[in-house]
């Protein structure tokens, strides 16, 4: 089981920082925390293609035609029990619940990245 949060601090316009109890500590930059939104119709737990926002810069530059695309936002964030985050995004979406156990993984995996 991982560890709990020790703090959070949120910046709506660059992501959030935790420092663990297990002494780990992650920044989440909102495009990473957008990209990796653990709800069904992004991971494609529907049986649908998943839905990814692609915020980390992967845009179709063979396309003339883009769609003027908001720069990323959170609007608020609020906790879920004592066991997750859910973050409303200035995108209308909302349905991800980002557990502590979640975000505690994907910050070792930016440890090793």
């Amino acid at each position: 089981m991982p560890a709990d949060p020790e703090h959070i601090a949120i910046s709506k316009s660059r992501g959030i920082a935790i420092d663990w109890k297990d002494g780990l500590h992650a920044d989440y930059p909102l495009a990473l925390l957008r990209d990796e939104c653990p709800c069904a119709t992004c991971t494609g737990a529907h049986g649908t293609p998943p839905e990814r926002s692609n915020y980390q810069g992967t845009s179709n530059a063979s396309n003339p035609f883009q769609l003027f695309k908001p720069a990323l936002r959170i609007n608020s964030v609020e906790p879920i029990g004592n066991y997750a985050l859910r973050i409303y995004w200035n995108d209308n979406h909302s349905t991800g619940i980002y557990t502590w156990e979640f975000l505690h993984e994907l910050a070792g995996k930016l440890s090793k990245g």
